[in-house]
């Protein structure tokens, strides 16, 4: 078997240490630093040690189930859009006449069963008249939209609807290096002259994650709930079924494991990005070496408020979602396409009349 090679860099300036036999010290052949030989070894058998420990990270602390009561069960209703397949949740005084998602006017209820009760619940603060408000400014100005799509009739069919989402925490911590530059030009008889300065810049610390969501439904793009986001963690409250009357819940189709890579990539590019942006008084940047290492912690199970509107155009699926909290939204819209040739002929022929006419005196 091969034996393993260790090349000692030097901590302040990366280049290559040689060992100095007359003054029994490391040296570096760039920046002159001398360290004792046991110094070295110390940080190099740190670094290993915390490479050793990265890679046996356990996984994310996932809850354990910890289903509706008997008591709390029967006194919701469960539904299910045989369109979408999408399983509806809510107090048994709501009527679930349509599906949030798709639109389909018919789900079939039945009997509320191993549903996993959540931890927090951030209650509706805006209702349906200021989530219908909000939609019609949102339609404003918009000449193309259909004209039944903005019907108030339509409108009116928007549902408050708690999405479901996990909430990861973690902490990170990063190393990352640089090579940078900072250029002066300036101007010195007939000659312009340019200096440039050449820095190797680190950067090195830990950052905490708490309760980074990650919506738990297939249905929901993805887009659209980080469009909506952020929410505000100060009105999270324990959960409980008090604040379901009224709205709709949408019961999670994909689990905590199945959410946690794309809890890990949100965490590891925030950190990244975060990183990135200290090093920001240079001309030019760029990354040398990068190593993110994820300490995970554990996940809890919330709903989270959405207004949301489903409708179909032309065989094709629209879907408006507006933050129940704070009034942020995203929304897909259709366009009339016979209103927009319409509206162009319109304008297109009697600038080319006018165009034709002058061409001809000319």
């Amino acid at each position: 078997m091969a034996a393993q090679i260790t090349n000692y860099q030097c901590p302040n300036c990366l280049a290559p240490l040689n060992w100095q036999g007359a003054a029994e010290q490391v040296a570096c052949q760039s920046c002159g630093t001398k360290f004792d030989a046991s110094v070295i070894e110390q940080l190099y058998a740190d670094k290993e040690q915390a490479a050793a420990a990265a890679g046996a990270e356990p996984a994310w602390d996932l809850i354990q189930s910890n289903n509706f009561s008997e008591e709390e069960a029967a006194r919701m209703r469960g539904y299910v859009c045989p369109s979408c397949a999408a399983e509806i949740i809510c107090d048994a005084t709501t009527a679930a006449t349509s599906c949030p998602y798709c639109g389909n006017a018919t789900v079939v209820p039945g009997q509320l069963t191993g549903v996993l009760k959540p931890d927090y619940v951030i209650p509706f603060k805006l209702d349906k008249n200021a989530a219908a408000a909000t939609l019609k400014a949102y339609y404003k100005g918009k000449k193309f939209l259909p004209k039944t799509f903005a019907a108030d009739n339509h409108v009116n069919e928007i549902k408050g609807v708690y999405v479901p989402f996990w909430l990861f925490d973690g902490e990170t911590h990063a190393d990352m290096r640089f090579q940078a530059t900072k250029v002066n030009t300036y101007t010195r008889g007939d000659y312009e002259i340019t200096d440039t300065d050449y820095y190797r810049v680190t950067r090195e610390g830990r950052v905490a994650f708490e309760k980074v969501p990650v919506d738990g439904s297939s249905k929901m793009p993805n887009a659209h709930m980080d469009a909506v986001e952020p929410f505000d963690y100060s009105g999270l409250k324990p959960f409980s079924t008090a604040y379901l009357p009224g709205f709709l819940a949408d019961r999670y189709d994909e689990d905590a494991e199945t959410c946690a890579k794309r809890a890990t990539d949100r965490i590891i590019n925030s950190t990244e990005k975060a990183f990135i942006a200290t090093v920001r008084e240079y001309a030019t940047r760029t990354r040398e070496y990068s190593q993110i290492d994820l300490k995970k912690g554990g996940v809890k199970y919330a709903l989270l408020p959405v207004w949301m509107l489903s409708t179909k155009w032309n065989g094709k699926n629209f879907l408006f979602a507006m933050n129940g909290q704070t009034g942020k939204l995203i929304g897909d819209l259709p366009m009339d396409w016979g209103l927009y040739w319409s509206w162009f002929f319109k304008i297109a022929v009697p600038i080319a009349a006018v165009l034709a006419v002058l061409l001809f005196l000319l």
